[in-house]
């Protein structure tokens, strides 16, 4: 039993760690009213451009050459919020500058996101003359996966706490500073008047329009980290077109079952992790049956909706003015 749990906890962490990523750009975005329904496709940008940074870096140097452990991991992350940042900005753009509708703004996002990954993609793969569709950056991805020096000499502790890399650990921690920053921090506090009630918040004083392009674009580049957390370390620096499948929207869904709430999703991405995976554990599972245990995140999160619904405790409810966009005029 108990060693069925150690092969089986880390293996949930690795999975719910992009979801995490996901999950705590799209609170910090809800926070500010913005429904930004792109984080699927602003994953999967983030996740192209840390390949496409990885990419030009390792081709620059001779294979006989080592990697400058540095740049390795430097030009990939900033390939990556770059990358991201932009889907923010287009987001915030048609939302908060054109008003557009946030809900068809946040799919054409995700379509727009997915596709610009898989052309990028092919385009790289071409570049490699490779005659399998993907690309492998496993020089760049040996730094991504690095774990912590001291693990094994702990035992199943390290095993079971130490045995990460870096992003993870990072995912851990923008998530608790997220928390503090909401509850904790005057800018938090304007954030989220910003969220319940724009008007309000205009007439107080603060930039509304301001507050939803920060936490937008900063929530973006937070969840396309996720993006490339997967793909440098969970694929180990694998690209392969369609490669996340649904880890983006599971992120969306994340947000429901921590109930808007940044520390609560570190505990929900672990539970997502190994409720995508469980179904390896259990022996004799047919096609079907692993394709219905693959749909438990969600089952869990319907759950979580109906009674957060039920309860109606407000610090349980998204903003109150989450997805609808700000007219100064109507104020």
């Amino acid at each position: 039993m108990f060693a069925t749990l150690l092969s089986f906890f880390p293996r949930a962490v690795v999975q719910g760690i992009p979801l995490l990523y996901g999950s705590a750009g799209e609170i910090l975005t809800e926070k500010s009213g913005n429904l930004n329904l792109g984080i699927p496709g602003i994953m999967y940008m983030g996740g192209i451009g840390g390949v496409i940074g990885a990419f030009l870096y390792e081709n620059s140097v001779p294979a006989t050459e080592n990697l400058n452990p540095f740049l390795a991991v430097f030009i990939p992350l900033m390939s990556c919020l770059l990358v991201s940042l932009l889907g923010g900005l287009i987001y915030c753009f048609l939302t908060v500058t054109l008003r557009a509708n946030q809900n068809v703004t946040g799919l054409a996002l995700t379509t727009f996101g997915v596709g610009f990954g898989n052309f990028f993609g092919a385009s790289l793969v071409k570049l490699t003359g490779s005659d399998i569709p993907s690309i492998a950056l496993t020089r760049t991805s040996a730094f991504f996966t690095k774990k912590l020096p001291f693990a094994e000499s702990l035992g199943w502790f390290g095993k079971l706490f130490c045995s990460y890399s870096f992003l993870a650990y990072f995912a851990i921690i923008v998530a608790i500073v997220m928390a503090i920053f909401l509850k904790r921090t005057r800018g938090g506090l304007h954030l989220r008047a910003v969220g319940e009630n724009p008007a309000t918040a205009d007439a107080a004083g603060i930039n509304v329009n301001r507050s939803k392009y920060l936490a937008t674009c900063i929530g973006s580049m937070i969840a396309g980290l996720g993006g490339i957390y997967y793909v440098m370390d969970y694929a180990n620096g694998v690209w392969s077109n369609e490669g996340f499948g649904d880890r983006g929207w599971l992120a969306i869904a994340l947000v429901i079952f921590a109930v808007w709430r940044p520390n609560l999703s570190i505990f929900g991405s672990i539970v997502f992790g190994g409720l995508y995976i469980v179904y390896i554990f259990i022996p004799g599972m047919s096609m079907r049956s692993q394709e219905l245990f693959k749909m438990l995140p969600y089952v869990v999160t319907i759950i979580v909706l109906i009674m957060v619904s039920i309860r109606k405790k407000k610090e349980n409810l998204p903003p109150a003015s989450l997805g609808l966009s700000y007219f100064r005029e109507d104020r």
